[in-house]
């Protein structure tokens, strides 16, 4: 090869391993979504939007949850958990009934549930003291600060969680019907 073909290899290869240390996002990450209609995330119930979400504010209450109802068809839900004493979790569920007839007399539920993780996290904090000929001097310590740092975030997808949910606002709705 002559040294003009080498240095245009050279520079070649050096363009793209620029444009491939450029991009901070992996190349090869798994495509995270399907869109079928065997939906984990929704079911329908033979009940109206409101009775839906109704059901599923008192499901979420009678799991310990926070509930708020946005609106008659949106209800919102958090809780939170600590599997160990440097692990927090914080559950999101977001429910919004919608109608699925034209009559409104069956709805569809919509469930997301948002889980986030935080580690706690000791802050570093140093000290500087300046001695006038001689300069400063910094030292580190160990302060009391702690926080809680959000480490990841996830959505739930396991179908027998969202089963779970559905079959106790299912039960919900049954003894709204039974009562007189």
């Amino acid at each position: 090869m002559s040294p003009r073909t080498l240095k245009g290899l050279a520079l070649g290869l050096c363009a793209a391993a620029l444009a491939a240390c450029s991009s901070g996002v992996p190349r090869n990450v798994p495509l995270q979504e399907t869109f079928d209609s065997a939906s984990t995330f929704s079911r329908g119930f033979d009940a109206t939007p409101v009775q839906t979400c109704e059901a599923a504010r008192r499901a979420l209450l009678s799991q310990g949850y926070i509930a708020n109802a946005r609106t008659q068809e949106l209800i919102e839900g958090r809780k939170s958990f600590q599997p160990d004493p440097d692990l927090n979790l914080e559950m999101s569920i977001r429910v919004v009934c919608v109608p699925q007839t034209s009559d409104g007399k069956v709805s569809i539920g919509f469930v997301t549930a948002l889980q986030d993780r935080y580690m706690l996290k000791k802050s570093a904090n140093s000290a500087s003291v300046g001695v006038g000929a001689l300069g400063s001097l910094s030292l580190p310590f160990t302060s009391g600060n702690d926080s809680l740092v959000k480490v990841g975030s996830e959505t739930v997808s396991t179908r027998g969680f969202y089963d779970s949910f559905f079959d106790l606002v299912e039960t919900y709705l049954q003894s709204d019907k039974e009562a007189p």
